[in-house]
């Protein structure tokens, strides 16, 4: 065991996504508003492309 308690893909999470600094956390809060505001383009578009079933 070398110790390192990450995957060698994810060796940077740590680093960016710190909740112990004030850079840590803010790229925290950026990425969750970020996640949601993608999902919620994703799905204003997605509705737009989609035809309205009518009712009959």
């Amino acid at each position: 065991d070398s110790g390192n308690c990450c995957p060698i893909p994810f060796h940077w999470y740590p680093k960016i996504f710190n909740s112990y600094t004030l850079t840590g956390r803010m790229n925290c809060v950026l990425a969750t508003y970020g996640g949601i505001s993608l999902i919620g383009l994703y799905c204003k578009l997605r509705s737009k492309n989609t035809p309205a079933v009518k009712a009959t």
